[in-house]
């Protein structure tokens, strides 16, 4: 069988697809030209590598020949990985929302006109018409029907309507400058009380998401007010969830989601995103608490992505599929006999009991997904056992077939995966997690920063660097940056921060409006350009634009980054007052606006400061970012020189108020102490 043009493609997953008998193609001018040109519709399927349900309709119908002589036959179809485009995912995702009233997913399914305007879509399709859904086939040969007839009265109608609405999403700027206030703050510290599962944890029901933006939203309540009880529910979620299924018990990390209310069956896939957001919350969470199940969970997460998902030439990968062998979450069950059969007597005997093999199976009535069902407090014996009975099922588990491989790297897992790494490599006192943060940015500049242009690039797959960069790529590596230098600053590396806050500002930022566009100017022409703030499974772009540009501002003094961060702020102010809920990580950067953000620029020799560093580490407090510029950190900014200096000297401020500079530990222990009131702004 003959490859189509998805062979000459760098993702994995588009590769995937290369030897289909569908005729597939890139999202590129020659395939949307065709389309025009034949003036034919285009089938779009978007889908990832690590997709269950993607890999389902692939094998059902895209792998079929009968299936596709009838996709051939009837339109242009064109296949993208959403992880390569989330420009392309974001507007047909909402786009399909607004024609079925439901939400989306993957595969999506969307046919456009040749305008690429969607005129009807879905998720899955089964190949036989099941469970209320048509089947692929016949529902080909409808919609080609519908397009013939109805092109030019109700499609046509249709598609109006829809360029309007996508139209209208885009948040608009007020005449009246926006008060910013810290009301929608406390609205959605409310919402989450009401929401939050008292017995498992989390937030509703089934399924759940991590949702690591929301447990850093109460750590930070509890911070900033002493409340108790935000902090109970952040940290009750997080101990659910270690202890659940969600939870790989035995190699580390995090799968997805959980299937169920309990954390306990999760679909298996492991994102490199997800992980690199849990990291820093549960170094953040043992800081706090002094629980070893969040420090060993913060370990298991950094040691599985060294080992499994860091490239021998840096940067790390994407994901791990959710199937092996044809079968999803294969690679991690267990039959109570394979398990036994693996053990000795007293291994055996206090791995049952600590994972549940001596009860029923919980994974569709005939296996075991390991989750912790007996804690073993205060028994050391038994804990020994179990640490030897997990060295030796990893090991066993190792010689199985692995889940594929997700191999491209993309610029924005990445940097969540630097900010990750030194933040909890910081407050854990891990020096090879910083190390393994400063090796993974060099990547990135080597491979995906063109110096020349000051621009990024989305990915790296098959020794290439693809796609221009978007928002996040941009906003999340500034701020990786930025939480990399409070662990070990470098003068280079601010230089670089300074290089990415310009590069957003000139190449996504609406100067009018304020806020931040997804796409750059300079990017391909699409149906609608949006400008997001709602989160998703990784924070919004702008929120984490809006909180990295008021920190670089804050350390430089520097009045364009305040006030992009400000003018992005004011956009989406009437959103966050109408619906805080979604918008997390824009209450973040609103709490750091009014106030709550302080600086503290360490400087004196290097292991001076190293031991004022450490002791600032064992203090949680998320807001004030501490910068240990040593002697000889390299060229430094105006608002940072000083020159060298025998001993180690403190500078703090909050907004544009600084304080006499300290000298002595104690004395900027207790000034960090004191709670920062918001409102000042900055």
């Amino acid at each position: 069988m003959s490859a189509n043009r998805l062979a000459a493609e760098t993702s994995p997953y588009l590769l995937q697809h290369a030897g289909n008998p569908v005729a597939w193609q890139p999202w590129d001018e020659r395939a949307l030209a065709q389309a025009r040109s034949e003036d034919k519709p285009i089938l779009l399927s978007i889908g990832y590598s690590a997709c269950h349900w993607c890999h389902v309709m692939a094998h059902e119908s895209f792998e079929d020949e009968a299936t596709a002589a009838v996709m051939n036959r009837l339109f242009v179809n064109i296949k993208v990985d959403r992880e390569e485009r989330p420009d392309l995912d974001q507007i047909y995702q909402v786009a399909q929302q607004m024609l079925n009233g439901r939400a989306g997913g993957w595969p999506l399914t969307m046919f456009l006109a040749p305008d690429g305007t969607p005129f009807f879509g879905g998720t899955y399709f089964p190949p036989q018409p099941r469970h209320g859904l048509p089947g692929f086939t016949q529902l080909c040969e409808h919609v080609a029907a519908a397009w013939k007839t109805q092109r030019d009265t109700a499609i046509a109608a249709q598609n109006a309507a829809v360029r309007e609405a996508l139209a209208n999403l885009a948040p608009r700027r007020h005449d009246a400058q926006a008060q910013l206030g810290a009301a929608p703050i406390a609205a959605w510290r409310r919402q989450l009380e009401a929401s939050h599962d008292a017995a498992h944890g989390g937030f509703a029901g089934a399924p759940k998401f991590p949702h690591p933006t929301e447990t850093a939203f109460l750590l930070r309540r509890f911070a900033a007010e002493e409340d108790d009880a935000a902090r109970d529910m952040a940290l009750h979620t997080l101990r659910c969830m270690a202890e659940g299924g969600i939870h790989d018990q035995l190699g580390g990390g995090f799968f997805r989601y959980s299937v169920d209310a309990r954390w306990e069956i999760p679909h298996f896939e492991k994102m490199l995103s997800d992980n690199a957001q849990l990291l820093g919350r549960y170094a953040d969470a043992w800081l706090i608490s002094g629980e070893p199940v969040f420090q060993d969970a913060a370990r298991g997460i950094a040691d599985w992505a060294l080992r499994e998902m860091q490239a021998a030439d840096g940067g790390f990968h994407a994901a791990l599929d959710a199937d092996a062998e044809g079968e999803e979450g294969r690679y991690y069950i267990w039959s109570r006999e394979e398990a036994e059969a693996q053990l000795g007597a007293a291994e055996w005997a206090a791995a049952a009991r600590h994972w549940g093999f001596d009860g029923p199976p919980n994974f569709e009535g005939r296996a075991w997904h390991l989750r912790i069902a007996t804690r073993l407090d205060g028994d050391d014996a038994a804990a020994a056992a179990v640490a030897s009975a997990r060295a030796k099922l990893l090991q066993a588990r190792a010689r199985r077939q692995r889940p594929g491989l997700d191999d491209k790297r993309l610029t924005a897992w990445n940097a969540l995966m630097i900010e990750g790494l030194a933040h909890a490599g910081r407050l854990c006192a891990r020096p090879d997690w910083v190390a393994a943060a400063r090796q993974t940015l060099a990547f990135i500049r080597a491979r995906l920063w063109d110096g020349e242009r000051n621009r990024l690039h989305a990915g790296y797959a098959q020794g290439r660097a693809r796609h221009a960069g978007y928002l996040d790529d941009y906003a999340f590596l500034l701020a990786a940056v930025l939480e990399l230098l409070q662990a070990d600053f470098r003068g280079d590396e601010l230089a670089f921060a300074e290089l990415i806050a310009d590069a957003l500002l000139r190449h996504f930022e609406d100067p009018i409006e304020g806020g931040f566009y997804f796409t750059a100017h300079d990017h391909e022409a699409l149906i609608a350009r949006p400008k997001p703030g709602e989160d998703g499974a990784i924070p919004s772009g702008n929120g984490v634009a809006a909180v990295a540009l008021l920190r670089l501002g804050t350390l430089l003094g520097e009045p364009r980054y305040l006030d992009a961060a400000r003018r992005t702020l004011e956009l989406f102010w009437p959103r966050l007052l109408a619906q805080p809920g979604g918008h997390t990580s824009l209450l973040l950067a609103i709490e750091e606006y009014l106030g709550g953000l302080r600086s503290v620029v360490l400087r004196g020799p290097g292991p001076d400061i190293a031991a004022w560093q450490a002791q600032l580490a064992g203090r949680y407090l998320p807001t004030t970012l501490v910068w240990p510029v040593a002697n000889g950190s390299g060229p430094l900014p105006a608002p940072l020189q000083g020159g060298d200096r025998n001993d180690v000297n403190a500078a703090v401020c909050s907004g544009v108020t600084c304080l006499p500079p300290v000298a002595d530990i104690a004395a900027l222990l207790r000034i960090l102490r004191t709670p920062q009131p918001l409102g000042a702004g900055v």
